[in-house]
């Protein structure tokens, strides 16, 4: 919740989409056979309203680190052309930068 309060969302706020992405539990469903349950430890709920959302606020400043990246919905892709070894190095410090970013977030 660091990066929603980073960005300026009050506790409350913060608070009511922890509790709402605490605790959810999935399975697979195929025909009439299940799987046991399991908790889900990433993500938010698909087909939810506040998906999108959340994906825009905890990935909006990576364009501020990052010279290529491609975000659509919720998908990331880091990419450049390399032709030299000058491009290599681009993408290497481009690769370097998200990980230091993934981990601070």
């Amino acid at each position: 919740m660091g990066k929603l309060r980073s960005i300026g969302l009050q506790n409350i706020i913060c608070n009511w989409i922890k509790n709402w992405l605490n605790n959810c539990i999935q399975r697979v469903v195929v025909n009439d056979s299940y799987v046991k349950w399991f908790p889900v430890i990433s993500g938010v709920p698909q087909g939810s309203v506040l998906g999108p959302l959340l994906f825009n606020l905890f990935f909006n400043d990576i364009e501020d680190e990052i010279n290529v990246v491609f975000i659509f919905a919720d998908d990331t892709k880091l990419c450049n052309m390399v032709q030299s070894i000058e491009d290599v190095n681009k993408l290497q410090a481009d690769l370097d930068k998200l990980t230091v970013w993934a981990s601070t977030w």
